[in-house]
């Protein structure tokens, strides 16, 4: 399959990983290769990052989440501009990019404001946007190419090596939103525990030493995923165990942290993040683990808790990101693997094996 020159496409046909049933497993399959109409802009894909939400999505039983199969996955995409719709606006054809992954309507208020991930259309119920956005109900960019609706969901990225730029456009922006959210408890070098120090969690650590003062702490039950954590900059890592509540209250001065950022989210971790939260502290919870927190007064949360539920982050926060990347203060950790390969990453993503991103590059 011919490329042609920098900045070809695929002539014809075009591979993706698709999800044809619920339950999955996905498959690898050829499609005509997509032609940009109107606003549309046609990106080569250079390189897209593996989630544990993709693992979400393959598994939900039908009916569980309000998309309409077939399509292809992937939300985090690195790639080049390689065609641009007559009506077409921002980054010319030759132009390497990420795309911003939630996709809105692009007229409401928070959409006006770069917040398409809290676009206020976005319902089961409305047609015009059935699915999330990109590799979330809608075709995604575990492809050779990615039609995507608008110019005004690319960010550029100059130089950036797309392995490492594609899961800025979650993992590093999802990371920098929740941080975001708690970022003003965080003065005066305050603690902030990081539980969970996977894709998503080590570029957490990373964005908090880029950005605030705070005193990292990290809680991951792999080894090798503290060793992670340290590499990016905590203060200090340690495995769950009977006794972790007292451990991490104690690097606390016993008054215990200012905010959690929970990248697991199971009733673990949530139990864990309200036994370490001081009284007028924040609680992220990223991840989807499937835990729960009973919220009522009195009750187990220490007085004053802030509770957030950071989803992926906005256009400006992508911006930011990927200038924190360029600047080298962000690294992503990642796995390569060819296009052909990625059913075996997913495999080794849910085996719990991969060390910080899985990226997949059309091979």
């Amino acid at each position: 399959m011919s490329t042609g020159k920098a900045g070809a496409v695929p002539t014809g046909r075009t591979r993706a990983v698709r999800l044809t049933r619920w339950g999955g497993p996905a498959v690898l399959t050829e499609l005509p290769r997509p032609v940009p109409t109107g606003e549309e802009v046609l990106v080569r894909v250079e390189a897209a990052g593996l989630c544990r939400s993709d693992l979400h999505v393959i598994d939900s039983p039908p009916g569980g989440l309000p998309y309409r199969i077939p399509f292809t996955l992937g939300h985090e995409v690195a790639g080049r501009v390689a065609a641009r719709g007559p009506r077409a606006v921002g980054p010319a054809v030759g132009e390497r990019v990420v795309v911003y992954g939630p996709w809105g309507c692009g007229r409401c208020a928070h959409c006006a404001s770069g917040a398409e991930n809290y676009c206020d259309r976005r319902t089961a119920l409305d047609q015009e946007l059935t699915g999330t956005g990109a590799g979330l109900g809608r075709d995604g960019g575990m492809a050779d190419t990615l039609l995507v609706p608008s110019g005004r969901l690319l960010v550029p990225v100059g130089d950036l090596d797309a392995v490492r730029a594609a899961p800025l456009t979650d993992a590093g922006l999802t990371a920098y939103h929740a941080v975001t959210a708690v970022g003003h408890s965080l003065s005066d070098g305050a603690s902030v525990v990081v539980l969970g120090v996977g894709g998503l969690g080590h570029l957490a650590v990373q964005i908090l030493r880029a950005t605030t003062t705070a005193h990292v702490l990290a809680v991951d039950v792999r080894q090798e995923a503290l060793a992670l954590a340290d590499a990016c900059g905590a203060h200090f890592g340690t495995l769950p165990r009977p006794d972790t509540a007292q451990v991490l209250r104690a690097r606390t001065s016993g008054a215990g942290a200012a905010a959690v950022l929970d990248f697991v989210g199971s009733r673990s971790s949530l139990e864990l993040a309200v036994a370490v939260l001081r009284a007028g502290g924040e609680l992220a919870v990223v991840g989807s683990g499937g835990g729960e927190l009973t919220v009522r007064k009195p009750g187990v949360l220490p007085p004053g808790t802030r509770i957030s539920l950071p989803f992926w982050g906005t256009v400006p926060e992508l911006e930011r990101v990927v200038a924190l990347a360029r600047e080298g203060s962000v690294r992503v950790e990642v796995e390569r693997y060819g296009l052909s390969s990625a059913l075996e990453a997913f495999e080794r993503l849910r085996a719990g094996a991969v060390r910080g991103r899985a990226v997949v590059v059309p091979d």
